[in-house]
């Protein structure tokens, strides 16, 4: 194995690596005047493609549509629009989730089955084919065009959420680029959110698939704001090869090296989701240590983030600690009260299960930062795991309250 220098390329996006096209336009399928709402993404050679998708029973069409194709792992485009999901729309929904990639196909001259779909917003209504009729045929690609299908997948956040990484070695360099959306309806498995990842290098499509699961993992896995999951969850990871002639693998000397890549630019993007939770103030990241499994760590780490009583604290400024351990006894995992140790930013709470001394006021300055982090050390064993979250404010409820109207 050997190492590369992996860095963030500053205003990076999803068209950074080389050979990927984007662009989007407005259709009127959202109701802001003007808001991007339909995009495509577009390599110029065809790329070796995996994805995830929602845990959710009921899927929406775009993405039984893409589950469908990927079985070849094979794509050449995307076509994806915002304000409506095209969920829960039954055999119409599958119908219009198929022509949109063979309207795609036709413009750019490829075939219907090399094109992916995704679409996000409101569910239980059908698409307007035509306003993505005549979109379609109005997007202008470019290099630069990931930062407008970047806004053009945006629902309820606030802003665009995007980054590449440009990783050298000693024979040349590849990118990995990617543009996510989410901000309600996410919880761990997914979550109501959108990743498209390309990459340049060469990789075999066995190895992409494990290095995405791997990453997923860690990152989009690793997030909550509310605990719903939506139909439409998707991560897609494109690969065109132009980077190189070495395939990675499994084993090859730069399989860690893209692994690593492929994890920073996921939590980087995790992380932003959850910053931008609907109604958010505070971005909570959460770490358990010394758990009997990397699987109990996780575990934990998700059901504190995730817990409407440690949300409700943070945001409050609420100094009751004993929010986080009530919510780390409900998530089922192995926990010893007499060995747990337990910090809330630089603020040591309990050692070995004892309370230590300290103000009220240092955890409510804590609380009031726009970051807080949280750290139980359960003193078990040496799995670790991180999850991000944020508070939940009276601006969430007015935000779902109001989505349709």
């Amino acid at each position: 194995m050997e190492s590369g220098k992996i860095a963030f390329i500053p205003g990076g996006t999803v068209t950074s690596p080389a050979g990927f096209f984007a662009g989007a336009t407005y259709t009127g399928i959202k109701k802001a005047e003007g808001s991007l709402d339909l995009g495509i993404l577009f390599s110029e050679v065809p790329c070796v493609t995996a994805g995830l998708f929602t845990s959710s029973k009921i899927k929406s069409a775009p993405v039984k549509l893409c589950q469908e194709r990927l079985k070849k792992g094979r794509a050449l485009a995307l076509v994806v629009n915002s304000g409506c999901a095209n969920a829960y729309t039954g055999e119409q929904g599958l119908a219009d989730a198929a022509k949109m990639a063979a309207l795609t196909a036709e413009r750019m001259g490829i075939s219907p089955e090399d094109v992916l779909v995704a679409s996000t917003g409101v569910t239980g209504r059908l698409l307007p084919m035509e306003l993505i009729e005549a979109g379609i045929r109005q997007i202008i690609l470019s290099r630069d065009g990931g930062h407008e299908l970047t806004r053009a997948i945006m629902t309820t956040d606030t802003v665009p959420k995007e980054a590449a990484v440009v990783v050298g070695t000693h024979v040349g360099e590849f990118t990995i680029g990617g543009v996510a959306k989410g901000s309600g309806m996410i919880h761990p498995n997914l979550a109501t959110m959108f990743c498209f990842l390309t990459t340049d290098a060469k990789v075999e499509l066995d190895f992409l698939k494990s290095a995405l699961r791997k990453a997923v993992d860690i990152s989009f896995n690793m997030i909550s704001v509310d605990g719903d999951t939506s139909p439409s969850d998707t991560v897609l990871l494109m690969a065109n090869g132009l980077a190189g002639e070495e395939p990675i693998t499994t084993g090859s000397r730069w399989a860690d090296t893209f692994q690593q890549a492929l994890d920073q630019i996921c939590i980087h993007l995790a992380k932003a989701l959850a910053r931008d939770g609907e109604g958010a103030t505070k971005l909570i990241e959460v770490t358990v240590d010394g758990a009997r499994s990397v699987t109990e760590a996780r575990l934990a780490a998700r059901t504190v983030v995730s817990s409407t009583l440690v949300k409700t604290a943070v945001h409050g400024g609420d100094p009751n600690w004993g929010r986080v351990i009530m919510a780390l006894g409900n998530s089922g995992v192995e926990v010893a009260e007499s060995k747990l140790d337990l910090y809330i930013g630089d603020v040591e709470v309990l050692k070995r299960g004892r309370v230590l001394p300290f103000s009220e006021e240092s955890l409510v300055r804590v609380f009031n930062q726009s970051e807080v982090t949280i750290r139980l050390h359960l003193n078990l064993d040496r799995a670790s795991a991180t999850a991000w979250g944020c508070d939940l404010s009276e601006e969430y409820v007015a935000i779902n309250s109001r989505y349709m109207t």
